[in-house]
């Protein structure tokens, strides 16, 4: 959500910083700001409302320059978004400090302070703990041991980067429960809440671990615990090639990324041609602990988590295996009774999400097997921490609505499913199928990626319109949550799933002519029941639009818009019509002018609880 960089260097930052935050846009913010130490040893602080190139624009109007400094973009949690809730925060006129995360006893400081003399300057949960920092050096204490006394006091989740003007060449950082990454280069070191915000600079990182502290200087970088006892943290290359993001000939990131899901979804197939190279994609240790899997257990959020509601269909299906889905924000406070042999599987695009992380954490030992994410971003936090890993290749990822992420995802979870499945008994002729179905893949995508048109024409239907009902039955259905998710995230129409089969039961009092009603509709063994829940639709005027198999039997009639499907193996459907039900949410939102890659209120990687 919120992105961090810093800088200690013997060369002039200011640069530096913005680049880094212009790399972090994508995650989601409403203000940003930058602190510098000048030559005379003086804080000199930017902060604007809105965009990075708000904050550019009062560089270049009234420019200063340092070697040491830090940079936000902040997304509001406590406090509205405005100038004075902007980090950075400073106390003094001394120190200056940005935040990720939530303080959670941040009242009960705040109190203190203010006894203490302290007045406050924003109604954030970040300002307490600037002062609180200031208060402890103080009484004589050097940076590093203020912050390790500031955390100390600390309930909640923080990612830290702090400058203080009696120590003009350190950035003092500190992270537990927020990801916080140190790039090393030479003469100057780096701190960021992400690594891309930093791969202009250094190819050389070191992953911060929970409850860690950092000194970074020009030429140091020293980790310790929050007691002070020092601690080595290896030195990670990244060996790829800095991938950039451009939009080329498209308008916005999000068609763009649309169009490149047939390369991603082969990508993370990688041609494997039988169950067992598959296999060695999920890494060492994979198969010993494969052969013990008797359930699976799915935690994940938003769009990752209608991955999970996909796969459960496919492994219990398919693989003849149990399967429970739940939202990891609901599952890390419940109590819970795990059936033996249960394999926990982390869904995250950025491996990053809060909530996810905290699930995997919370996890008692003994109460899995074993654990394994799916993400699509290197050594992030849940990468680092689970037992076995499955990375996706859909590439960056702007768009803060997820496409070709999800996409992704869901080829990972068929292969897992192929591979649990050969172990209880899948005939190898259904292993066959499968592969070839996930081998051709990208030509279906391809197939439905020209029907652009066709579905920019019928989006235009959904302009004038405030809200629509999503229908699916079966596997259909978390893809028509899907597709309601992605419409509500980027057009701002309101826009609800349901199980075909529930219309009756409720959502049915909602339809009429003003209530347009999207059904995800492949050839399967649940069509004809599907077919009279839309005859239910179009008995109370409800205007309906059926992405339906060509060879399912939908026609247009009045009030029926048909899309024609391709028609493709029934275990993929579900990507296929994903892709269709992303550009339709696409066009529309293009059509009612909202900001498509960055919606209002929302942000790429969810790193708050």
């Amino acid at each position: 959500m919120c992105g961090i960089v810093a800088a200690a260097a013997r060369r002039e930052v200011s640069e530096i910083l913005l680049e880094g935050l212009r790399r972090l846009e994508y995650r989601g913010y409403d203000s940003a700001g930058m602190a510098l130490i000048d030559d005379q040893q003086d804080l000199q602080i930017h902060k604007r409302n809105g965009k990075v190139k708000e904050l550019e624009a009062a560089q270049l109007q009234e420019p200063f320059f340092g070697s040491t400094g830090i940079a936000h973009t902040r997304w509001a949690t406590h406090g509205k978004p405005s100038r004075e809730n902007a980090h950075p925060h400073t106390s003094g006129q001394r120190v200056a400090l940005v935040h990720n995360g939530i303080i959670e006893n941040h009242a009960a400081l705040r109190r203190e302070l203010v006894e203490a003399g302290y007045a406050m300057a924003s109604g954030t949960d970040t300002e307490v703990v600037v002062h609180l920092l200031h208060l402890n050096l103080q009484s004589g204490a050097t940076l590093m041991q203020s912050m390790q006394k500031t955390v100390a006091r600390l309930e909640g989740a923080y990612a830290l980067a702090a400058i203080d003007i009696e120590s003009p060449d350190t950035v003092i950082g500190a992270r537990k429960g927020s990801p916080l990454v140190v790039g090393v280069g030479i003469g100057e070191n780096f701190l960021a809440s992400d690594q891309m915000a930093l791969r202009q600079v250094t190819d050389r990182f070191i992953y911060l671990e929970e409850g860690d502290l950092v000194e970074v200087t020009p030429t140091s970088v020293q980790v310790c615990t929050l007691a002070g006892e020092p601690v080595e943290r290896p030195t990670t290359r990244i060996k790829e090639a800095l991938e950039t993001a451009e939009l080329g000939d498209f308008d916005h990131f999000m068609i763009k990324e649309i169009f490149e899901q047939p390369r991603a979804l082969e990508a993370t197939f990688a041609g494997a041609g039988d169950v067992q190279q598959i296999e060695d994609l999920f890494g060492k240790g994979a198969s010993a602990m494969f052969d013990r899997v008797k359930n699976v257990q799915i935690v994940a959020c938003g769009t990752s988590y209608h991955a999970g509601m996909v796969a459960r269909y496919w492994l219990e299906e398919l693989a003849g295996i149990s399967c429970e889905v739940e939202v990891a924000s609901e599952f890390r406070y419940r109590k819970r009774v795990q059936h033996e042999g249960t394999l926990l599987v982390a869904i995250s695009q950025s491996g990053e999400t809060a909530d996810t992380l905290a699930a995997l954490r919370n996890a008692t030992e003994g109460e899995f097997i074993g654990s394994l994410v799916v993400a699509n971003v290197d050594n992030s936090s849940l990468v680092r921490e689970c037992d076995l890993v499955f990375l996706t290749r859909a590439g960056i990822e702007i768009g803060v609505a997820s496409t070709k992420a999800f996409t992704t995802q869901l080829v990972a979870l068929l292969m897992l499913t192929l591979v649990l499945g050969r172990r209880r008994g899948m005939p190898e002729s259904r292993q066959a199928e499968i592969i070839d179905a996930l081998g051709n893949l990208p030509h279906y995508v391809r197939q439905t990626l020209e029907l652009n048109g066709a579905i920019q024409k019928l989006s235009e239907a959904f302009i004038p319109k405030r809200h629509a009902l999503f229908l699916g039955r079966g596997i259909q259905y978390p893809i028509a949550m899907e597709g309601a998710l992605k419409l509500k995230e980027i057009s701002y129409i309101h826009a609800e799933a349901y199980p075909a089969g529930e219309l009756k039961h409720g959502p049915l009092a909602l339809v009429d002519d003003d209530m347009p009603v999207v059904a995800v509709a492949p050839n399967d063994e649940l069509l004809e029941k599907l077919k009279s829940n839309l005859e239910e639709v179009r008995s109370r005027g409800g205007e309906l639009f059926v992405f339906a198999d060509r060879e399912a039997g939908f026609a247009d009639e009045p009030r029926v818009q048909v899309l024609p499907m391709p028609h493709c193996p029934e275990v993929i459907k579900p990507i296929v019509y994903t892709v269709a039900l992303q550009l339709l949410s696409y066009h529309v939102a293009v059509q009612k002018g909202t900001d498509v890659d960055k919606p209002r209120n929302l942000a790429k990687s969810v790193t708050v609880e």
